[in-house]
C-alpha cells in the first residue's frame, strides 16, 4: 500500500512540475512578447503570434498596429503583472494586471497553446478595464 502512494505521489510531482514548467514558459513568452512591444520591436513581437493570428496579420507591422490602435495598454504600460493561471493539457490561460501609461487598470486574458513543434504561442489576448464585466 506504501509503494502505491509513494508511486502516486511521485507521478503526482512529475505531472505538476510539468505544469509549472509550461507555466513558467508561457509567461516567458508573454515577457518577450511585452518586452519587443517596448521596443517597437514588431519582428520578435510578431514571432509568439500563432499561426491563426499570423493569418490575420500577415506581416510584423501590420500586427504591430493593431496591437498600438487596439491594445494600447498591453503596448505601453506602467507595470504588467501575472495573475492567475490555468492550464490544460496544451492551453494555457494566464491572466495579467497591467497599469497603462495613464494610470488606469486593466485585466488582460493571453491565451497560448502548444504548437507542432513543441513551441508556445499566443492564441489571443482579451483586454479590459479593471472591474468591467465580461
Amino acid at each position: 500500500m506504501r509503494a502505491i502512494a509513494l508511486i502516486a505521489a511521485l507521478l503526482f510531482a512529475l505531472v505538476s512540475s510539468a505544469a509549472a514548467d509550461d507555466v513558467g514558459a508561457a509567461q516567458d513568452v508573454i515577457r518577450a512578447q511585452e518586452q519587443a512591444f517596448g521596443r517597437d520591436d514588431a519582428a520578435s513581437a510578431y514571432s509568439y503570434a500563432a499561426p491563426a493570428i499570423r493569418q490575420i496579420f500577415p506581416q510584423p507591422d501590420i500586427f504591430m498596429s493593431m496591437v498600438q490602435n487596439q491594445y494600447a495598454p498591453v503596448y505601453r504600460h506602467r507595470s504588467f503583472e501575472f495573475g492567475a493561471v490555468q492550464s490544460d493539457g496544451d492551453r494555457i490561460a494566464q491572466r495579467v494586471h497591467i497599469v497603462d501609461a495613464n494610470g488606469e487598470a486593466w485585466e488582460a486574458l493571453y491565451t497560448l497553446e502548444r504548437q507542432a513543434d513543441g513551441s508556445l504561442k499566443i492564441t489571443g489576448c482579451s483586454l479590459l478595464k479593471a472591474g468591467q464585466a465580461v
